[in-house]
């Protein structure tokens, strides 16, 4: 069953980015970094030892075995990051983008796609601005709720939460292919 809903999630991701997800994402990525900067896109496939234990102390499971990055540059030189996955709402996946920048810092965390009919205050800026700084050592439990969106407020809050563990785990593999 598992496997049916992975590749079920993988044919949706795949066209969920085909159809503006992905340009949404780098729009915003170039809006934080600057227009001038130039972006190398790479589909992370997860580990199993990599998920497990991001799992684990995050208390939520990764939504594929994947996830897509971003390594931003700016006259050759690395200058940030951005990652993109998917939480489980209700109902229904919130896709969502964090970068960083290059000392892991959470300098921007944005709701790409919420379907849900209820809830979507977690695509507020004012809401989202609580993750700013943030990394991989950080605490997550001083995140506000928002009354009404308790399952959406928990699941993005540990989305970020594996995202920032994640980047710290993977950013040596997440080389600029020239």
């Amino acid at each position: 069953m598992k496997r049916v809903c992975t590749s079920a999630f993988v044919i949706l991701l795949s066209g969920v980015l085909c159809a503006g997800i992905r340009e949404n994402a780098e729009n915003a990525i170039l809006n934080e970094f600057g227009h001038s900067s130039k972006l190398s896109f790479k589909k992370y496939e997860l580990s199993d030892s990599i998920k497990d234990s991001i799992e684990m102390k995050v208390k939520q499971r990764f939504y594929s075995d994947f996830v897509y990055t971003w390594v931003i540059s700016f006259k050759d030189s690395i200058i940030g990051y951005a990652l993109l996955d998917n939480v489980k709402g209700k109902t229904m996946p919130i896709t969502f983008l964090t970068m960083f920048d290059t000392g892991e810092k959470l300098v921007n965390a944005s709701i790409l796609k919420y379907r849900e009919p209820i809830g979507g205050e977690v695509g507020r800026k004012f809401w989202l601005n609580q993750f700013l700084g943030k990394t991989s050592e950080s605490e997550f439990d001083d995140i506000d709720g928002i009354s009404g969106a308790t399952i959406s407020v928990i699941s993005v809050t540990r989305g970020i939460q594996k995202l920032t563990l994640l980047l710290n785990l993977i950013k040596n593999d997440l080389m600029i292919d020239e």
